[in-house]
């Protein structure tokens, strides 16, 4: 192995790097504990960073004293468990990611003016849950084209489609062609849904993929975005696998291997990827090169209730 080639870009997005500044804000603001809902990521090295700081994650809202102080996860969450929240007094930092945001008021805005809708995503992914429990009815969940035959709806008049944004590019697009096959009147989303970070990384893949021997994505097994990345990659023929630290590297990936492309999901620190770096040169990596690729500009504010009087004070996961 002589060469590791870096996808442009990788890693943290700018709905991430929220999230975990908001965790790490009302930490530093009102002290431990936090509560959070669900893992505000889905990444182990980060949950077990924020957890040592002081944050509790919990899935249950029964789990959370009265009074604390909750934030919700970057994915999400249904108006029940928004409603109970608020009903059971707590102090509610919410971190949904403002693109999962978008969707969820686009639903209630159609919703309001009779449609109903088709949903593209993955069973029991919590950005799923969160996205159909807007509403009470009215909304079906597709995982693949299969699903789209047999969906049985209460009217085609008024249909609109929405999509878990972090789905793959081009498996969407095939399910969405089966959608309209099916019902040619259906309503898009006027920009696309799955999110400008998901798709900047997929693409990063793809011109990566053709021009090494191997793939490693960094990203953990329940991250959505990091396992459509080692698809991708499988896709276009190149073996790859995905890791959630650099001790899940097996030299026997590498053998006659010549050039290794590293990437890292959308929720994965810069930090591991270093230490898969480091790993690699171990096992025989020379160099390490970096793709030309997009540079990413987005940024996101804060809620509000975050500020701190001394901003440097808050470490980053970088």
């Amino acid at each position: 192995m002589s060469e590791i080639l870096l996808a442009e870009p990788r890693g943290f997005c700018a709905g991430v790097d929220r999230a975990i500044e908001i965790v790490e804000r009302a930490l530093a603001k009102f002290g431990r504990p936090i509560y959070v809902r669900h893992e505000i990521v889905h990444n182990t090295y980060v949950v077990n960073d924020l957890k040592a700081k002081g944050a509790i994650f919990i899935e249950e809202l029964d789990e959370v004293p009265p009074g604390a102080t909750l934030v919700f996860s970057a994915h999400g969450v249904s108006k029940a468990v928004q409603d109970e929240a608020e009903r059971r007094g707590f102090r509610i930092f919410d971190a949904t990611c403002p693109l999962v945001t978008k969707v969820h008021v686009e639903v209630a805005k159609l919703h309001r003016e009779g449609y109903e809708f088709i949903m593209i995503g993955h069973k029991g992914h919590p950005e799923v849950e969160g996205t159909m429990g807007q509403l009470d009815s009215g909304i079906h969940l597709v995982e693949d084209e299969a699903d789209v035959a047999r969906v049985q709806l209460a009217q085609t008049e008024k249909l609109a489609v929405v999509t878990q944004t972090t789905l793959s590019v081009d498996d969407a697009a095939g399910i969405l062609a089966a959608v309209k096959a099916r019902f040619p009147q259906v309503r898009e989303p006027k920009q696309q849904d799955i999110c400008y970070a998901t798709q900047n990384r997929q693409d990063a893949v793809k011109l990566l993929s053709p021009q090494v021997d191997i793939v490693i994505v960094v990203g953990s097994p329940t991250s959505s975005n990091s396992n459509r990345l080692r698809e991708v990659a499988l896709k276009l023929g190149t073996p790859s696998h995905m890791v959630d630290n650099a001790d899940e590297l097996r030299p026997e990936w590498f053998e006659g291997k010549n050039r290794v492309g590293l990437t890292a999901g959308a929720s994965a620190p810069d930090i591991l990827v270093q230490q898969v770096i480091d790993r690699l040169r171990e096992l025989g990596a020379i160099a390490v090169r970096r793709m030309e690729g997009l540079t990413e500009t987005v940024k996101f504010p804060l809620p509000k209730g975050l500020k701190l009087d001394d901003d440097a004070s808050v470490s980053h996961l970088h």
